[in-house]
């Protein structure tokens, strides 16, 4: 999140709208944001409803627990609503390649 909250100039400078999706509550990703310092919005998927539409829902065993949490990913997602970009697990942690794909398509128009 801090990667992405250091590129924000450039991404808004590519008419790009950064936001944060979590399975946490949104008064915890209201504190984790200020805690970390991101200005973009934090919003919370409690149901898990839209985590497990991107396919994006991971059950985990924690001694015997059923845990479910989210992976990490990014997505471009494009004014008509089309995913053109998407990196998941270590990758969507570098927002490098996001920043470079919204500046090609600011490019474009």
């Amino acid at each position: 999140m801090k990667a992405f909250q250091q590129n924000l100039a450039k991404l808004e400078a590519a008419d790009t709208q950064v936001l944060g999706v979590s399975m946490d509550s949104p008064f915890a990703n209201h504190a984790f944001a200020q805690q970390i310092g991101v200005a973009f919005p934090l919003l919370g998927d409690t149901s898990g409803e839209v985590t497990r539409r991107y396919g994006l829902l991971e059950k985990l065993d924690l001694e015997g627990i059923p845990v479910e949490t989210a992976r990490r990913a990014t997505f471009l997602i494009d004014k008509s609503g089309k995913i053109t970009e998407e990196q998941v697990d270590d990758k969507a942690v570098d927002p490098t390649q996001i920043v470079a794909a919204c500046e090609r398509q600011k490019l474009k128009r």
